[in-house]
């Protein structure tokens, strides 16, 4: 066991837990940010993507000793206020149908914007390659982003 200093959220935390644990157990099980969820385990779903920074990291894979220190957003804070445009965006083209990926497809989506506003379908398409839908509701996420670049790009 360790004492880990962790930046969630901008929220620090302090947790006594083996360093080796993936980050996804630490936020579910230890913290309760029960938001980024388990899908395969082995970091090809895409369930369990936080950011990592501004990058979208699998949180699985990723031990949680790797990340003491560094800032880390899960789902739960996306949006200071309301929700974020994306999520806007997913509800206004009801995106999600059982609804288990869609928190880590939106923070895909959203570290997408991130690094490129006005993505194309195939920019969409790679960026967001690696989180699956069982429900395939593919067209309707890229419909999604398009408006979620939009939306942001008019707030700006």
């Amino acid at each position: 066991m360790a004492q880990i200093t962790l930046s969630i959220n901008s929220r620090v935390h302090e947790v006594d837990v083996d360093s080796e644990i993936p980050l996804l157990w630490v936020l579910r099980d230890t913290l309760g940010l029960t938001g980024t969820k388990f899908g395969c385990g082995i970091g090809q779903c895409g369930c369990c993507t936080v950011h990592l920074g501004e990058t979208a990291v699998r949180s699985c894979q990723l031990p949680v000793g790797a990340v003491s220190g560094m800032e880390i957003r899960t789902i739960e804070g996306l949006s200071v206020e309301g929700l974020h445009p994306v999520q806007e965006a997913w509800c206004t083209e009801n995106v999600a149908q059982c609804g288990y990926c869609q928190a880590g497809q939106i923070m895909s989506a959203v570290a997408l914007l991130k690094s490129n506003s006005k993505p194309n379908d195939e920019a969409i398409d790679v960026a967001m390659s690696g989180n699956l839908c069982r429900c395939g509701t593919y067209k309707r996420i890229r419909k999604a982003i398009h408006l979620a670049s939009k939306r942001v790009e008019e707030a700006k």
